[in-house]
């Protein structure tokens, strides 16, 4: 019988693992105190990081005089400082968090909670607002229509896809490629997660209105078209059979519209007058044909992706459970 000697301080990590909050910031002087007392009350036993991203404010030096931890990203771009803070920052759990103040401290516990005991590697926090002021209508519907896109292409496992509350286990962390510049990187951790079937869950917390002083750097239509358009990356690398299907599909029916009344003529006149309609037609059929094989192909390529991207994850230590 074999005997598997398990380390001290594997066990410590076990019953009582390490807990990173991490606050990305960029002119958040207004708030950026009160958010790490906060955080530094509702998980006194957690390390605060502030991760300043060329704040001109004074962010960085009223983060560090509040107590957290304090580094610095120099590329713009909410994913350039994820992607820094994932890569440097060790720990057992990790709690990702807006440093404006409008996330709701006192839910961090069931956040956590929910990720151990799951156990899960990814706890979503939906929000759940009562003042307009919170979250502007536009923005619920852009949320509501981004959502439901992406559960609709990768599976529907959340109803608040942007929230920028989060728990993550390391696993997770040590395992996410990060390769989004700015807002739309929550887009990017859910997609991954449910493209590699991850164990992820929700939980509603509370979402305020900003701190006075703080301003938004959300834009509307800029950010909601950078994730559209990160929606569509993903769909081409992701699911290229999907994505080059519809693309045939297209190209097939331009061309069948296009070459029907050629055929039509041939069939009753024997002759193909319009003879460049005819070449038009016939190209626009190859591409189809074309775009289909390309899905197929590259969906062999992508399976041999994702197989890589599970191995990877599987190296890792699994959660463990409370």
């Amino acid at each position: 019988m074999e005997m598997r000697i398990v380390s001290p301080s594997a066990i410590d990590r076990a019953v009582s693992p390490s807990i990173a909050v991490l606050i990305p910031c960029f002119n958040e002087a207004a708030a950026i105190a009160s958010v790490v007392a906060d955080f530094r009350k509702a998980l006194p036993e957690a390390r605060i990081y502030v991760h300043d991203n060329n704040s001109s404010d004074g962010t960085a030096d009223i983060a560090c005089d509040a107590g957290a931890i304090v580094t610095h990203e120099p590329n713009q771009g909410k994913g350039n400082v994820v992607r820094r803070m994932f890569a440097d920052i060790d720990a057992d759990i990790y709690l990702l968090v807006d440093g404006d103040g409008t996330y709701d401290a006192a839910s961090a516990g069931r956040l956590i909670e929910t990720l151990r005991t799951g156990p899960y590697d990814m706890v979503n926090a939906a929000r759940r607002h009562t003042e307009t002021e919170a979250y502007r209508p536009a923005h619920v519907f852009g949320n509501r229509m981004l959502t439901g896109t992406v559960g609709m292409l990768f599976g529907r496992k959340t109803t608040d896809m942007l929230s920028g509350y989060k728990a993550f286990s390391r696993r997770f962390v040590k395992t996410f490629p990060a390769l989004s510049r700015n807002f739309e990187i929550e887009t990017e951790l859910m997609i991954h997660a449910l493209d590699l079937r991850l164990p992820i869950a929700e939980i509603e917390a509370p979402y305020g209105v900003r701190t006075e002083g703080s301003e938004s750097k959300l834009s509307t239509f800029r950010d909601g078209f950078r994730i559209l358009r990160l929606i569509g990356w993903f769909l081409r690398n992701e699911k290229p059979l999907t994505f080059f299907s519809a693309l045939a599909t297209i190209f097939f029916l331009l061309s069948v519209g296009i070459g029907i009344p050629v055929i039509a003529e041939y069939f009753e006149t024997g002759l193909v007058p319009r003879f460049p309609t005819a070449i038009l037609a016939a190209s626009i059929m190859l591409l189809s044909a074309l775009s289909l094989f390309t899905g197929f192909i590259l969906d062999t390529v992508t399976h041999g992706r994702r197989e890589a991207k599970r191995l990877a994850y599987l190296k890792e230590p699994a959660p463990s459970r409370n």
